[in-house]
C-alpha cells in the first residue's frame, strides 16, 4: 500500500508540538490515518521545515507560525484556502530547577534581570527574533545583551540549554518551555513588551488525502482540541 494514503505526515513548529503530540490518538480518529510526524521544530538552515518542503519532502499538514505559513503560501508550497488560526502563543521565561526565580513582573524588573543575568539563551524561531532584534533594542540593552546572548540552532528546546546549566535564564513561547525537564517556568514577558505571535495550520500542496489533511486541521480548531491547546500554554482559536 501506498503510505502517501495511508499516513497523514505532519511537519509543527515547537510551540505547537506539545498539545499537536497529546490529540494524535484522536486525530488518528478522526482521519482514519495514521499521523506521521516529520518535524516538531521549525528549525534552522537546511533542517528548517521551509528548506525541507523546498526539497519537496512528503507532507499533508504544516502548523508553523501564520507569517511563515503565508510566505509558505506565497511560494506555492501550502494551500491558500487551506489556511487555518489555530493557536496564540506569548513568550516566557525560564531559569534551571531550583535556581531562584527572577523577577520579570514589570518592564523595569525585566531590564534588571536581564542586566543581572551572566548569560541568556533564546530560540531561533519568531520568539528568539523578537528578543534579539527587538526587545532588547527597547529596553535600551542591546549591546550589553549582545556580549552573554545564544541564539540556539538547530531546533533544540531553549529549556534544554537550560537544564543543563549552559545559560541562566532563556526565552520561548511558553507551551515550548513548560514540558521541559529541569527548568522552573518563571512566566511570562510584562504585557507592556510581551509579543503574541499566532499559529496556523495549513494543507501541503501534493498532500497524499487533502481531504483527511483538511479534516485534520478542522479538529485542532474544535472544544476538544481547545481543551489540549490550553493545557499547553497556548491560546486555541476556534473557528
Amino acid at each position: 500500500m501506498n503510505t502517501r494514503t495511508r499516513d497523514i505526515i505532519v511537519m509543527t513548529s515547537g510551540a505547537f508540538t506539545a498539545p499537536y503530540l497529546a490529540l494524535i490518538p484522536r486525530l488518528e480518529l478522526v482521519t482514519k490515518k495514521k499521523i506521521v510526524t516529520a518535524a516538531t521544530s521549525i528549525g534552522t538552515g537546511a533542517n528548517s521545515i521551509p528548506s525541507r518542503l523546498q526539497r519537496g519532502e512528503p507532507v499533508d499538514v504544516v502548523i508553523v507560525a501564520d507569517a511563515v505559513l503565508v510566505e509558505l503560501i506565497r511560494d506555492g508550497m501550502v494551500l491558500a484556502k487551506s489556511r487555518t488560526a489555530v493557536a496564540r502563543s506569548a513568550i516566557g521565561m525560564a531559569v534551571r530547577a531550583g535556581a531562584p526565580m527572577p523577577d520579570i513582573s514589570s518592564v523595569e524588573a525585566l531590564k534588571r534581570t536581564l542586566l543581572q543575568a551572566k548569560s541568556i539563551a533564546y530560540s531561533a524561531s519568531v520568539s528568539g527574533q523578537y528578543i534579539s532584534t527587538e526587545l532588547f533594542q527597547r529596553l535600551g540593552i542591546a549591546d550589553q545583551m549582545a556580549r552573554k546572548s545564544r541564539r540556539i540552532e538547530g531546533g533544540e528546546r531553549v529549556g534544554a540549554v537550560i537544564a543543563r546549566g549552559e545559560a541562566e535564564i532563556g526565552f520561548q513561547q511558553i507551551s515550548e518551555l513548560l514540558p521541559v525537564p529541569g527548568v522552573e517556568y518563571v512566566g511570562p514577558l510584562p504585557p507592556e513588551v510581551q509579543r503574541v505571535s499566532v499559529f496556523s495550520a495549513g494543507v501541503a500542496v501534493g498532500a497524499g488525502d487533502s481531504d483527511a489533511a483538511h479534516a485534520l486541521i478542522n479538529f485542532l480548531t474544535s472544544p476538544e482540541a481547545a481543551r489540549a491547546i490550553t493545557k499547553s500554554g497556548l491560546e486555541p482559536i476556534p473557528k
